[in-house]
């Protein structure tokens, strides 16, 4: 006999069950907790085996390096919204620090 149980009732979590990675960023994809992501040097640094008739190693070079260039930026700008995302809840709780007591007064 054949089992006709829903094929997508394993995807069902219990309510006490604890999210997926990546599950509290809506509009984001799941990454699993073993993903790490690329970093320029890892691209830089890839070499590709030599095949006949293959693609121009040169051409290869220059693209890896170019996107190795944008990740390295958008690693930058990351790391430089990360900072102030710090300033800016630093001083908000600063304001509510001072400001909300005595709103409630």
């Amino acid at each position: 006999m054949v089992d006709v149980r829903n094929p997508f009732r394993r995807f069902r979590r219990h309510k006490d069950s604890p999210a997926p990675t990546g599950a509290g960023n809506p509009g984001r994809h799941y990454r699993s907790a073993a993903y790490r992501p690329l970093r320029p040097d890892q691209i830089r640094e890839r070499q590709f085996a030599l095949v006949r008739r293959g693609l121009d190693a040169t051409e290869v070079d220059l693209f890896l390096r170019r996107v190795a260039d944008d990740l390295a930026a958008l690693h930058a700008e990351l790391g430089r919204t990360r900072e102030e995302n710090v300033r800016v809840k630093r001083a908000l709780r600063d304001w509510q620090s001072r400001f909300a007591p005595g709103a409630r007064a």
